[in-house]
């Protein structure tokens, strides 16, 4: 199975799991307070559901030899979102995740090895195994948003983990606050679990990872790859972090937590 077809295949087992949940959400559950600071429930679906529709149209513009809508169109986008009551956010989720998944799921492998999709927001298109990974990192976050709020203990998908541990492109120096390090320069030999990985996070301007692993790091961090993902998507507060996490030397998870404050 190609890189592409496992993270589509990994999107719609997660859209799967989480429309089962949400199809049996009361109008009192749409309304509760999310894992995301400021949104209630509806709102992550009305994100997740605008951003589906953004990249399906993202897609189909690719296809047709178009350039990628551009921002008037997201805007037009969210404001409909914006206007939804939290019912019809919720069935449009589900309408909008499907119809996006069921696009990938549509492309011979052909087109998936040659199309490029401009997603408007990096220097440069990007083939359908990279497009699908970002949105798979952004579906299983928000996600997390949501089955947080009925299970303290939720962790991210071991699949999910697998294939968004060492996606590209790297967004650490796009995500992260180099500014909180103070000129700081910190390399951290990070261990995680399901899956195994060893790398070094280097906390720097720009904040970056790699794999040239330092004789005597400044510090350690270890922990399940879930966690790790979380962490740097702001989602790891002290309440969240799972048994297990271990730091030493220089690795502090407070400082972690306000590097990576989430997005």
């Amino acid at each position: 199975m190609g890189n592409d077809d496992t993270v589509i295949a990994v999107l719609r087992k997660g859209h799967d799991a989480l429309a089962g949940s949400v199809s049996g959400f009361s109008d009192d559950d749409l309304a509760r307070p999310s894992g995301a600071a400021e949104w209630d429930l509806s709102q992550v679906l009305s994100h997740l559901g605008s951003g589906a529709e953004i990249a399906r149209a993202g897609v189909e513009a690719a296809l047709g030899g178009a350039p990628n809508p551009g921002p008037d169109f997201n805007h037009s986008v969210w404001d409909k979102w914006n206007a939804m009551t939290r019912r019809e956010r919720a069935d449009g989720f589900l309408q909008a995740n499907h119809s996006l998944i069921t696009r990938y799921e549509s492309l011979d492998a052909s087109t998936r090895e040659k199309l490029r999709i401009d997603l408007g927001f990096l220097p440069a298109p990007v083939d359908v195994a990279t497009a699908a990974r970002l949105r798979l990192s952004e579906f299983t976050l928000h996600s997390w948003d949501i089955r947080v709020v009925f299970d303290e203990r939720a962790a991210l998908p071991a699949d999910a983990a697998a294939a968004l541990l060492h996606g590209e492109p790297d967004l650490l120096a796009w995500t992260g606050k180099a500014d909180v390090l103070e000129g700081r320069h910190t390399a951290l030999h990070v261990t995680t679990t399901e899956p195994a990985s060893d790398f070094v996070l280097r906390l720097r301007t720009p904040i970056s990872v790699d794999f040239d692993l330092p004789e005597r790091p400044d510090g350690t961090l270890v922990l399940p790859a879930e966690a790790w993902l979380r962490l740097v998507a702001g989602r790891l507060p002290a309440r969240y972090t799972p048994d297990g996490v271990a730091t030493t030397g220089a690795a502090d998870l407070d400082l972690l937590r306000r590097v990576f404050p989430g997005y």
